[in-house]
């Protein structure tokens, strides 16, 4: 049973509406007309079918493994077993990701399947047969070295065909894969692969940042010094650089040979890649994804909400170091050519992107909403600088994207493209609330829940709530849940982190209002993880580098990623010392090359004091508050802080920048 206010709020405009014959040209509509025919299940809208994708988990997913065609060496002996935390899912079968990737339906030959454009090299494209191909030598290559299914491996590396190669030739391994952008530091590396151990590490010299080269031989260096698990290092010329000793050439390790390719069965819960979230302390959580789930998750998305199919091209602005890499690279198992771009998205200016999807026949444009209000601010029209009349989709994600944004796409943009506002997390490789082709887009709304993703809000007391602001719940299982996270045996790093508040249930750290017309809105973070471009860091990771200044004796940092996108910085300088032009730019450049630009902020100031709580921990969530508006009183309970007179300090910077 829902709660809901007695007022039902005036809806916004309405910037697009499915088309009449949706039904006939989209991929859910012909998926609904098989529901129909071989399940006897109807769905009058898009409402009633997310209903029933929420409420009959084994019958949903079986259907998508059923309609998409999944391969299983081994059948399952159920869908799902068990609830949350720790839902089984396909017990029983063994299959293997990068099989269904390869499958490429839809695809000739010699049809490019992927398009990789670079401001450090002369595009790269390569078709269906020069990926598999491509994938078995580099599989045969990492059987010479020795890797086998559960071995992990690295790669330090661009959004580049090389990278994506190494992960598929992993994955028909069994070995898990796990990568990080170049642009991160020594220590980001370090912190998140020390935990998994990685045998083999994929690395380049260096890359080129618009006009900017960034040579990273020193951070390789210092990266394979950091891991004594390391046994071989191959390594790609990105920006003509030697090779480092004792490393294997790229060339070598994706030699000819006769060896065939292969898939190696593994069971459905397997871990395929770990990606990293950052917590407020500690280090980096190692996230696992298993084969099936994230392909099962991933064919429903890119199929039935993107609507991407044979003919198709796919394209979202990521790096390595971000979840949309890997949904991106899920793409050729529904059909659809891949777009990989590497480099500085402003360079030579904001236009750059949208030339690009011209250029490269683009039909879905991915991008985040701090790139769509730039283009905004800086008073760019891409349809005028672009032939963009094959883009049908344009999708945003990595922050809540306002009204502006919206009416913006609409009119400087494309005025017939579906906008899907897309929010999820690394933490289950996917966005649960987005769009699908059966519903319209409002303006500064996400349209819908997403198929088989049963979200809610819940007031404090663990209550659904309507059309009021909550906490952003799931309370079904998923099969892309986390396997769990690398090294905690026991689940307990794994049940604290999203089931520690309401049990059975799982706590995003997010506020969301679900409106009675099934549009959402996402508010922002409810706890005080930082979100930034999509990419949540860790508070622990500044403190560690800002503080191990000696000019530093405490800091703070909060992340406003509502109607702006402002890293800010809070320091109490050590005694003697003062917050002057000279200290913000130590610490920016430590920031910088500990951990990556993403951590530089965009505020630096002095406050006399951080405020904590008794047991003396750092109180992120309240400053925040108090720096969006809410009143001191208010934003926190002051008997609970060991200095309470801390907070006030920070009234002064409130309001915009």
């Amino acid at each position: 049973m829902s709660v809901s206010t007695s007022t039902t709020p005036e809806p916004p405009a309405v910037l697009w509406r499915p088309p009449a014959d949706v039904g006939q040209t989209s991929r859910i509509g012909d998926y609904l007309r098989w529901l129909r025919a071989t399940r006897g299940v109807t769905a009058a809208d898009y409402e009633e079918l997310w209903l029933w994708s929420v409420t009959d988990l084994s019958g949903f997913w079986q259907s998508i493994w059923d309609y998409f065609g999944v391969a299983s060496a081994t059948p399952p002996r159920a869908v799902v077993e068990g609830g949350l935390p720790g839902a089984r899912w396909f017990p029983g079968a063994t299959l293997n990701y990068a099989e269904h990737v390869l499958r490429l339906p839809g695809f000739a030959d010699d049809d490019p399947v992927v398009l990789a454009y670079s401001q450090s090299r002369s595009a790269v494209s390569l078709s269906a047969a020069q990926l598999r191909d491509q994938v078995r030598r580099v599989r045969a290559g990492l059987r010479r070295l020795g890797v086998t299914r559960g071995d992990r491996v690295a790669a330090y590396a661009p959004n580049i065909p090389e990278t994506y190669v190494l992960m598929l030739a992993a994955a028909s391994l069994g070995a898990t894969f796990s990568s990080c952008a170049p642009e991160f530091g020594t220590r980001s590396v370090v912190d998140r692969w020390r935990q998994i151990e990685p045998t083999v590490l994929l690395a380049v010299d260096g890359y080129r940042y618009g006009a900017k080269t960034v040579d990273r031989r020193a951070e390789v260096a210092e990266v394979r010094a950091a891991l004594p698990s390391l046994v071989h290092t191959v390594f790609v010329s990105y920006v003509e650089g030697d090779a480092p000793d004792g490393a294997l050439a790229w060339a070598d390790l994706a030699a000819d040979t006769d060896e065939p390719m292969a898939y190696e069965p593994v069971p459905f819960d397997h871990p395929l890649y770990v990606l990293y979230s950052s917590g407020t302390t500690g280090l980096p959580k190692p996230i696992v994804h298993g084969h099936g789930g994230i392909l099962l998750e991933h064919l429903k998305m890119l199929a039935l909400h993107h609507d991407l199919g044979p003919g198709d091209r796919f394209f979202w602005f990521t790096t390595t170091g971000w979840m949309m890499w890997n949904y991106v690279a899920s793409a050729p198992a529904v059909g659809a050519a891949i777009v990989l771009f590497d480099g500085d998205p402003a360079a030579p200016d904001l236009g750059a992107l949208w030339r690009l999807a011209a250029d490269a026949g683009v039909t879905f444009f991915g991008t985040s909403a701090p790139f769509l209000m730039a283009c905004r601010k800086a008073g760019l029209s891409p349809r005028s600088i672009a032939d963009l009349s094959r883009v049908r989709g344009i999708g945003s994600t990595g922050a809540p994207l306002p009204v502006e944004g919206f009416t913006w796409v609409y009119s400087d943009v494309s005025a017939t493209a579906q906008l899907q506002s897309l929010s999820g997390g690394t933490d289950m490789c996917t966005g649960f609330v987005g769009g699908a082709p059966l519903v319209p887009v409002w303006a500064g709304e996400i349209s819908c829940r997403c198929l088989g993703a049963r979200v809610e809000a819940y007031s404090p007391a663990g209550e659904p709530l309507v059309d009021e602001l909550g906490e952003l719940v799931i309370t079904a299982p998923m099969p892309s849940m986390p396997v769990g996270f690398w090294g905690d045996d026991s689940g307990e790093r794994y049940r604290d982190a999203y089931f520690d508040t309401f049990p059975g249930v799982w706590r995003h750290g997010d506020w969301i209002t679900v409106t009675s017309r099934g549009t959402c809105q996402i508010t922002g973070r409810s706890d005080a993880t930082l979100n930034r471009g999509g990419v949540r860091l860790g508070t622990s990771e500044f403190y560690a580098v800002v503080e191990a200044l000696p000019t530093v004796a405490d800091s703070l940092v909060v992340h406003l990623d509502v109607d702006a996108d402002r890293l800010v910085l809070f320091v109490v300088p050590a005694p003697g010392a003062t917050l002057d032009d000279d200290l913000r730019g130590q610490i920016r450049h430590a920031l910088r090359s500990s951990l990556s630009p993403r951590h530089v902020p965009d505020e630096i100031h002095q406050v006399p004091a951080v405020p904590r709580t008794l047991s003396g921990k750092k109180l992120e969530v309240p400053v925040k508050r108090i720096l969006t508006g809410t009143p001191v009183a208010v934003a926190a309970a002051t008997g609970a802080l060991a200095n309470p007179t801390s907070l006030a300090a920070f009234e002064a910077f409130t309001g915009p920048a």
